[in-house]
């Protein structure tokens, strides 16, 4: 017992150096703020692969982000052990959309801003910058009112693709070739085209007269690819 008691005399708690009640309001305002910023993100994501795992996520970090300021405070070398301790975390799953990147810094920031005790900074930033979003998303801003479209041909080693220019003439205002690909052992070439679409031009009248020009093969066509996350 004497030994226990002197080992726990030495021990230096840092805890006294914030209160309980900075840790409670820190931590509840960083769930509250970030709870905001998830359903704001709910409420404009447009994509096909809407992840309720990342905006859990979101919530989850502004908290531990709140955490770890607590923990480092003001104090140098705690900050960079902390730096060394996460550089070692590496994450494999790819971010599908540049939005995504923005929440998630979102969500950092304002647990930056709770655990460092800025809370009126927190909840005014989170106010003006979810209302900034949710304004862009409901006035489209920065729109191109241009749909574009990728189309997948396959042809016969010996076909010209010179064959498919009237197709293009006829509904499309702008082609580009990406890429030319020979497939089963020479038994066929497949290009890809970037095209634009005349307005009033149906994508699937683009379908049909290159599907009549390609001697059966296969033609592929996905409409709107720079607005989805596929």
């Amino acid at each position: 017992m004497i030994i226990a008691q002197t080992i726990f005399e030495n021990v230096d708690d840092l805890t006294a150096t914030f209160s309980v009640g900075d840790v409670a309001i820190s931590l509840a305002l960083s769930a509250l703020l970030t709870m905001v910023v998830a359903y704001v993100y709910r409420a404009t994501h447009h994509g096909v692969s809407y992840s309720q795992s990342y905006v859990q996520t979101l919530v989850l970090l502004g908290i531990l982000v709140s955490l770890i300021m607590l923990v480092v405070g003001s104090n140098i070398a705690r900050a960079f052990t902390l730096v060394g301790a996460l550089s070692i975390v590496r994450f494999r799953n790819a971010v599908k959309e540049t939005r995504d990147v923005g929440f998630i810094f979102f969500a950092m920031a304002i647990g930056m801003a709770t655990g460092t005790r800025f809370y009126l900074l927190a909840a005014i930033a989170t106010v003006v910058i979810s209302l900034m979003v949710l304004m862009m998303d409901r006035f489209n801003m920065f729109s191109l009112d241009v749909t574009s479209q990728v189309v997948k041909v396959q042809l016969p080693p010996d076909t010209d693709p010179a064959v498919l220019e009237p197709a293009f003439l006829a509904h499309t205002t702008k082609v580009e070739l990406i890429s030319a690909e020979s497939m089963r052992g020479g038994a066929l070439t497949e290009l890809l085209y970037t095209v634009r679409l005349k307005r009033g031009s149906a994508p699937t009248a683009l379908l049909n007269e290159l599907q009549a020009r390609t001697s059966g093969q296969k033609v592929t066509l996905l409409t709107g690819y720079d607005r989805t996350d596929l």
